[in-house]
């Protein structure tokens, strides 16, 4: 490639919210290029289809409701995706039960919740208004929540946020799964952006952006000078905060802004097995777990979920928050031998009948990805000033999208991505109509 070629836009990254950005950009004939630093595009979208007997999600999974941009975009490449309507089960105090009631008590956080006139952490307010014995059992399940589905720190995490969570629109309790997972997704995009001529470099690690008003210049750990009058950077927050990428100059507000929006941290587990042997597990309630979908515990691996509907034998575990810390250095053999004895508590099964019915496995540590340190976004007490500093373009030539700048309740979804992507694509395209 020649020295000299100059793109009118650069985008870094080439997960969901690059890939969208770029697709809006070629669409509207600006000539741009993608530079993604892994050997293959979806960033923490990673569908697997080899090793498995099914497509598998190694990244994201579900979509988290009725979204407008995720549903269309399926609707637009004619990509299938399933409803998820299943049971939920539960360990609890040895008892494996189908029984409703992960948030019992909860009516009093909500009425507390609505009477809170300023923001704090989570843990502020569980140690201000559930400190005592009497709410253990509260707390232990808003901490699960928070921890688990959030993959926050409660010492960090906005109750503001939390708040907003739970009383928003109903429908982020409908759950869709894309039939052939994400990566159809990905490829959708891909081919949108080829199709108009748009380009997607692999294997191009930036190290450097050297930036004034209308032009660019990008340095990639290999060496190589890419050119531009535009930059949007969508790494992942983690990369982004520890300074994976010199300005030149520096950008200091916007580095010291993306310090006060929390990014969480996950291990995903999937375990293919020779059987849905579940299915025929009787639990304490006296019913079967055959239309198990998820399943919490107190096990090492506490979260637990199937295919359901689809009749495939996946069982995927899922550790989030900060009780990754401990396990995010710790070798695939180490959590393959945690989950299949948080399988055995859950199941009273023994490690070696669960090991004999193991057909295949994959350990997605994201936490110690090194193009990822991390999994997802959530919001911090000071996070809606932050995000406020770094959607605002700076001299009208470096701009930053990703799921952790979505100002939207779905912060941290691949929804929250794709439309970040969608709005500063459309912020650039009127700068150049202006």
């Amino acid at each position: 490639m020649p020295e000299t070629e100059s793109y009118d836009v650069i985008i870094i990254g080439a997960g969901a919210a690059g890939l969208m950005a770029a697709r809006e950009l070629t669409k509207a004939g600006k000539k741009t290029l993608v530079l993604e630093a892994r050997k293959r595009i979806g960033g923490r979208i990673y569908t697997i289809k080899d090793s498995f007997s099914f497509p598998v999600e190694a990244g994201a999974e579900f979509v988290h409701g009725n979204l407008p941009v995720t549903l269309g975009l399926l609707k637009e490449g004619n990509i299938p995706y399933t409803s998820i309507k299943a049971e939920n089960w539960q360990l609890k105090n040895d008892r494996l039960t189908n029984e409703a009631g992960f948030m019992d008590g909860w009516g009093i956080v909500m009425q507390k919740l609505k009477e809170l006139g300023q923001d704090m952490t989570v843990k502020e307010f569980l140690d201000q208004y559930f400190f005592d014995e009497e709410h253990t059992e509260l707390r232990t399940s808003i901490t699960g929540f928070v921890e688990g589905y959030d993959a926050a720190d409660i010492s960090k995490a906005s109750i503001f946020a939390f708040r907003d969570e739970l009383m928003g629109d109903s429908e982020w309790q409908a759950q869709y799964r894309i039939t052939n997972g994400y990566g159809e997704l990905i490829s959708f995009l891909e081919k949108e952006i080829k199709l108009n001529r748009g380009e997607i470099l692999l294997s191009q690690e930036v190290k450097q952006i050297s930036w004034k008003q209308g032009e660019v210049e990008v340095t990639t750990t290999n060496g190589q000078l890419f050119r531009g009058q535009k930059v949007i950077i969508t790494i992942p927050l983690g990369l982004f905060r520890e300074g994976s990428i010199q300005f030149l100059p520096p950008i200091e507000e916007k580095l010291e802004a993306a310090q006060s929006i929390g990014y969480g941290s996950v291990i995903k587990i999937l375990l293919q097995f020779k059987q849905q042997f579940w299915r025929t597990i009787v639990g304490d309630s006296g019913t079967t777990m055959s239309n198990m979908g998820f399943l919490l515990s107190q096990a090492p691996i506490p979260t637990w979920w199937t295919q359901f509907p689809d009749e495939v034998p996946l069982l995927t575990g899922w550790l989030a928050g900060t009780k990754v810390e401990s396990f995010k250095d710790k070798t695939d053999d180490y959590i393959l031998n945690e989950a299949i004895q948080s399988l055995s508590i859950i199941f009273k099964l023994s490690a070696q009948e669960l090991k004999e019915k193991l057909e295949t496995h994959y350990i997605a540590n994201w936490a110690s990805d090194p193009f990822a340190k991390g999994a997802y976004a959530y919001a911090m007490v000071k996070t809606q000033e932050a995000r406020k500093i770094l959607n605002e373009p700076v001299a009208n030539t470096l701009f930053f999208a990703g799921e952790a700048l979505y100002e939207g309740p779905e912060m941290g979804t691949v929804e929250a991505a794709l439309a970040s992507g969608l709005r500063v694509a459309n912020s650039l395209l009127e700068y150049y109509q202006s």
